[in-house]
């Protein structure tokens, strides 16, 4: 699917119809809809009856195309909007310290901001940092009342504050506050007002589901009322002790690891809950991305009904392995993934291989089903290339490589649909050290649980494991209620970690049950039914009738697994005795289904140095291999296709006849120094720049834009002369590096609207650009 982010909103039928049609010719299983900031004039603010009109006409459209539909429930991210007042918007312990002398004070309380509410406060004997312990100082018609005392003291005054984050990204009439994700109120403020109108106008009939994104509630860490939560759910009181929060004492870091577990509880109860049922009650399924803050565990997703992670990165834990390891455990048999997010920034500089090597990335960290980031909409007739998103890739028929979408899009499609299959074999589980998280959680660091436990868990751990070519799932303090622990022959607990009771009796429970706890994987890892060389992540999967492996290279270089031995459930008469990945290269193997393989022997017939011909439209010239388009200053900013032609002499057609191209040239992870470390792309500049059709007399052979670089000619190869013609496609980087009027319409609309986006590294999208036929092919027979 693609996430299709709809600016302003400036929204017209035909080009709805116009894009979900694009979508489905290129083999796109659907859109979700996102509403974002102006990109033009507005023409349906949000929430507007001609905006939820538009809405259902696309889930109608959606339908008589095939495509899922999904919607986001509501602008921007995270939820919130003009409907959002002081009561039920995000909120902060505000504190307030101050060093006095000896003589008794009375403090005013002041509302410095609207919605400012005094919460407690507390004095102790000594200077600043000195005070061991506090007492809460009365309060009487409106007057912090500080009695006198003998030395100097140390007052601190705790403000609950409106956080003053308003909806990022919001669309126009979507501006306001973001809610409160600890009151049930405010959830259930932004149905009424928002997702109840876009689900009836879509028809949950229509929807594939609803969705949240990203938990991005900046310092949210307070909510009314939760004095009465902690109690009933800690069992004890939280005024008296609440100086403990923002005085950080070793011994006071259960009451910190208390009060963060209390948010997640509240986060759980009170939105995702709240959400997921009220979805449920129309019979439409609520998925999330349930990281960051406020500080949702692992756990938390359980309260969903679909998974959604984000961000690549096999070898580490990204905020996709936070959501598979949840679906596994929890039974979910589909995760999906943002995917794509900061693809080789700017946008259009994305090339398919990119696409596909940071897909592999997210196949290899537990995920099923992707959702690219994304589709802008855009009119097409527009003055230059159109509306993008500010960061990005913008991955839609505006692309010169759009030719090949539909191949590229079909493979990822397989790999999909053969990784929902069977369940994941996983033998290690890593503890996820919550405790420790909460207690880290301080006044000057992010609510961020998930963010806190990967800077917990050293990276060693899990590239250990997944080098090793086995696979783990993170476990947390909830998880274990539902996982045996006589099924767990591995698990880690990073050295220094803090477990609640409950949890050293599972552990207990799982040494008892013959399995292992471990500070460090390295010394007891089990064997690995395939162990990969260095850059190769395997993902093993279990069938009632057997298993298949999903292997991805995932470097720049060629890499060779071999098996020395039949594997014991191998059960073809040969065993494979090696297979090799070209770079971003992936393969399936099914033991079950193995045959032996063949050597061949590969003759080089010749290499195509030949009177090739290039046209740009009708302009045909002559050309020599390579030929790179930025070479010529009249090409350096063309973004389109280019046919190259050449006659080739076969003496004989018996055999295979390949058109190969070579390997392409690795590049240096640092090439491109401009990129955040986000920012996926694959690190080699190709033979093809950036994708090419193949025709050997007028027959299609096949496209290129991924290693190995080398089309089967056989089917159409004739003794005598021959016709070959290419191609090649290139990215919309070329054309969007001159597009003056893109930097004109994000002036103009941030004049208007307020600076709502930056376009991101516009001024690198000329860096670095490979266009054309850049190597001398050549014809490979196999005999």
């Amino acid at each position: 699917m693609m996430r299709w982010w709809w600016f302003g909103p400036s929204i017209e039928r035909d080009e709805i119809d116009r894009e979900l049609a694009a979508m489905a010719a290129a083999g796109l299983g659907g859109a979700e809809v996102s509403f974002v900031y102006p990109m033009g004039p507005v023409t349906a603010p949000f929430g507007s009856p001609k905006l939820l009109e538009l809405v259902g006409h696309a889930a109608r459209t959606a339908r008589s195309l095939g495509l899922r539909f999904d919607v986001t429930l509501g602008s921007g991210w995270s939820y919130g909007g003009p409907h959002v007042g002081t009561e039920h918007a995000a909120r902060q312990l505000h504190w307030d310290r101050r060093e006095i002398g000896s003589a008794a004070y009375d403090v005013p309380i002041v509302a410095a901001w609207p919605g400012d509410e005094f919460v407690a406060a507390f004095v102790g004997d000594g200077g600043l940092c000195a005070p061991s312990s506090y007492v809460e100082v009365p309060v009487r018609d409106g007057v912090i009342e500080v009695p006198a005392g003998g030395q100097p003291r140390e007052v601190l005054i705790a403000t609950s504050r409106v956080t003053g984050q308003n909806v990022k990204r919001a669309a126009a009439g979507a501006e306001g506050h973001t809610l409160d994700h600890y009151s049930a109120a405010a959830a259930a403020a932004h149905i009424k007002h928002v997702a109840e109108p876009l689900l009836l106008a879509a028809g949950a009939e229509l929807l594939g589901s609803v969705f949240c994104d990203s938990l991005e509630v900046y310092k949210g860490d307070w909510t009314p009322g939760i004095f009465e939560e902690f109690a009933k759910r800690r069992g004890y009181d939280l005024r008296p002790r609440l100086y403990e929060l923002f005085v950080d004492r070793g011994e006071w870091r259960q009451l910190r690891i208390d009060f963060g577990r209390t948010l997640s509880e509240l986060y759980e109860d009170n939105f995702l809950k709240v959400f997921q049922q009220w979805a449920a009650g129309h019979g439409v399924p609520f998925r999330i991305q349930s990281y960051g803050e406020p500080p949702a565990t692992m756990s938390s997703y359980r309260f969903a009904d679909m998974f959604e992670g984000e961000g690549w990165g096999w070898t580490r834990i990204p905020e996709t392995r936070w959501a598979s390891s949840a679906a596994n455990i929890y039974g979910r048999s589909v995760v999906s993934a943002e995917v794509w997010t900061w693809v080789h920034s700017p946008s259009f500089r994305a090339t398919p291989l990119d696409l596909q090597g940071e897909a592999h990335e997210h196949f290899l960290s537990g995920v099923n089903q992707l959702i690219g980031h994304g589709w802008p909409y855009s009119p097409s007739n527009g003055p230059g290339l159109g509306w993008i998103f500010y960061a990005a890739g913008a991955l839609d028929d505006r692309n010169p490589w759009w030719p090949v979408a539909t191949d590229l899009f079909a493979s990822l499609h397989r790999l999909s649909w053969l990784l929902q299959q069977g369940t994941p074999v996983r033998p290690v589980k890593i503890y996820i050290p919550a405790s420790d998280a909460y207690a880290d959680s301080g006044v000057d660091e992010p609510n961020n649980l998930y963010r806190v436990v990967r800077r917990l868990i050293p990276e060693s751990i899990p590239r250990t494991i997944r080098e090793a070519g086995l696979d783990y799932d993170l476990i947390d303090d909830d998880a274990i209620a539902v996982v045996d622990p006589a099924d767990v022959p591995l698990i880690v607990v990073p050295e220094g970690t803090t477990t609640p009771p409950e949890t050293r009796h599972w552990l207990d429970a799982v040494v008892a049950s013959g399995g292992q706890v471990v500070t460090d994987p390295a010394e007891h890892l089990p064997a690995a039914p395939i162990t990969p060389p260095p850059g190769i992540g395997v993902v093993h999967r279990r069938l009632d009738d057997g298993d298949f492996y999903f292997v991805a290279n995932t470097g720049a270089e060629p890499r060779t697994l071999t098996f020395d031995e039949p594997m014991d459930h191998w059960t073809a008469q040969e065993p494979v005795i090696t297979l090799t990945l070209h770079p971003y290269e992936s393969a399936v193997l099914s033991p079950t289904a193995a045959t032996a393989t063949v050597a061949s022997t590969d003759q080089l017939a010749e290499s195509l140095q030949g009177n090739w011909s290039v046209a740009f439209d009708n302009n045909i010239r002559a050309v020599t291999l390579p030929h790179r388009w930025e070479d010529d200053p009249a090409l350096a900013t063309y973004s389109g296709s280019a046919t190259y032609e050449v006659e080739l002499q076969l003496e004989r057609t018996d055999g295979k006849v390949f058109l190969d191209f070579g390997p392409g040239e690795p590049v240096a992870p640092d090439s491109e120094p401009y990129l955040p470390s986000n920012s996926y792309r694959a690190l080699i500049t190709p033979p093809v720049g950036v994708a090419a059709e193949v025709y050997l007399n007028d027959t299609p052979c096949g496209t290129l834009w991924a290693p190995p670089y080398r089309v089967d000619l056989t089917d159409a190869a004739r003794v005598g002369t021959n016709v070959l013609r290419i191609v090649v496609h290139n990215t919309a980087a070329n054309a969007l590096s001159t597009d003056q009027h893109l930097l004109e319409t994000a002036a103009d609309v941030t004049a208007q609207y307020g600076r709502r986006f930056d376009l991101q590294h516009i001024d690198h999208a000329a860096d670095y650009l490979n266009s054309g036929l850049l190597a001398v092919p050549t014809i490979i027979r196999t005999s």
